[in-house]
């Protein structure tokens, strides 16, 4: 079992910035990659962004895709999201989830293919 713990979110103006971090704990002796998601209309869980267990393969969601930088720390039971630009559609519950993978250059688009979640952290950018 992984257990995940997001934090950093909170209430920022249209074109602030804002850093949220994903702390993992329990079985992460083995190979697992990281993951953003979000709600969207339609879609239940949208993919924001993942990074793989080496931090060197990483995809962006095409919502955040210039904006957004996600990153693991050299531990690799951290990773990071650094948004910018934020616009108000981005305002959402951001959930950090992780799987455990085969190959250290793997990652994951879809929230089925992650077993492990955090609780979530609230994200609210007013206009």
């Amino acid at each position: 079992q992984i257990q995940l713990v997001e934090s950093g979110g909170g209430l920022v103006q249209a074109g602030d910035s804002l850093g949220l971090s994903c702390a993992a704990s329990g079985r992460t002796d083995n190979t697992y990659a990281m993951a953003w998601f979000r709600p969207a209309p339609g879609e239940g869980r949208a993919f924001v962004g993942a990074v793989s267990w080496t931090g060197s393969n990483i995809r962006y969601g095409n919502s955040v895709l210039g904006r957004f930088t996600i990153s693991r720390g050299n531990a690799k039971d951290t990773m990071y999201l650094q948004m910018n630009n934020l616009k108000p559609e981005d305002s959402a519950i951001y959930y950090c989830a992780a799987a455990r993978a085969m190959s250290s250059r793997w990652y994951g688009l879809s929230a089925n293919e992650y077993p492990y979640w955090g609780q979530g952290t609230q994200v609210t950018v007013s206009s």
